[in-house]
């Protein structure tokens, strides 16, 4: 594949988010789902047509971190998130400059916390949770390296279940703007691509309203070393950012935090049009506002085929 270079307008466009991001971001939820929502080359499409996917992301927050140091589970009345999460994407490319994407999720939220004198108590909810409608622009280069994405996160997923705390519940209750770019390059036998999507809720809904988000990729593969069995090694370096919640029902003092992650992962080409890929993403720096539960690593698993 042949990529133009980065034009300027898509780095005005992620410096400009960065600029609006950091200082919401300065104390650096519980969960930080929002990190699955950028890195994956399958993302990005390469020409006009529809492409639908089923992906698995797999997250066991059971560490307790403050600020930059793991803290005793002791002083956290939660004891552990573990959640599983099925999304359906369908991307629709109307032609080479235009498109849409709607991604339909459900999760499966185990929780566990302190209750008094009573010990501990758990619960375990499954829904459908907030659904994301994008668009993409992708005219501003002929070979369609360059996207410009624009949509919203819907308030589809419950915010009240039992025993879960506002920010641990399935559904936000918020309707949230996003608001995102990428570029794919090649240097050499290398491939490269970075991608950055800004989350920030448009309304506050029964006293909560969660932080604003940011979160980047910058990945590179090497499509020439397993290319005979259609094996695209990648690797990939995140950082993910989330303000502290606001509001009545929110708790500011314990959420928010600054993470980045190092990401070893592969693309298999299964046979035409259908391609399998999988990360696993270990956090290198993690830093807390107050004490709250981390997961020592992240899974994702996609099965994507192009119609």
């Amino acid at each position: 594949m042949n990529y133009m270079r980065a034009p300027r307008i898509v780095w005005a466009i992620v410096a400009s988010i960065v600029v609006v991001i950091f200082p919401l971001s300065a104390y650096p939820c519980a969960c930080g789902c929002n990190v699955f929502s950028v890195g994956a080359r399958w993302m990005m499409p390469l020409s006009a047509g529809l492409r639908i996917s089923l992906t698995y992301d797999y997250m066991d927050q059971n560490e307790n971190w403050n600020d930059l140091a793991r803290a005793p589970l002791s002083l956290n009345p939660d004891r552990r998130i573990r959640t599983s999460f099925y999304t359906f994407s369908s991307q629709y490319m109307i032609d080479r400059n235009w498109g849409i994407t709607a991604e339909a999720p459900i999760w499966t939220r185990y929780f566990s916390t302190t209750i008094g004198r009573e010990g501990i108590a758990s619960v375990s909810h499954t829904s459908f949770a907030d659904m994301r409608i994008l668009g993409m622009y992708t005219g501003i280069s002929e070979d369609m390296s360059t996207g410009i994405e624009f949509g919203l996160k819907l308030p589809t997923g419950p915010f009240n279940l039992s025993l879960m705390d506002r920010d641990t519940q399935i559904g936000t209750g918020t309707t949230d703007l996003l608001l995102g770019a990428y570029q794919m390059g090649q240097l050499g036998d290398f491939g490269w691509y970075t991608q950055a999507m800004w989350q920030h809720p448009l309304d506050l809904r029964e006293g909560y309203r969660p932080g604003d988000s940011f979160d980047m990729t910058l990945g590179i593969d090497y499509n020439d070393l397993l290319e005979s069995y259609h094996i695209v090694p990648l690797f990939q370096i995140i950082a993910s950012f989330k303000g502290s919640d606001s509001g009545a029902n929110s708790d500011p003092a314990n959420t928010g935090y600054t993470r980045l992650y190092v990401s070893p992962g592969v693309e298999v080409n299964i046979v035409k049009d259908l391609q399998l890929y999988a990360d696993l993403r270990l956090p290198v720096l993690t830093r807390t506002t107050g004490y709250q539960l981390v997961a020592p690593a992240l899974l994702e698993v996609t099965l994507g085929y192009q119609i």
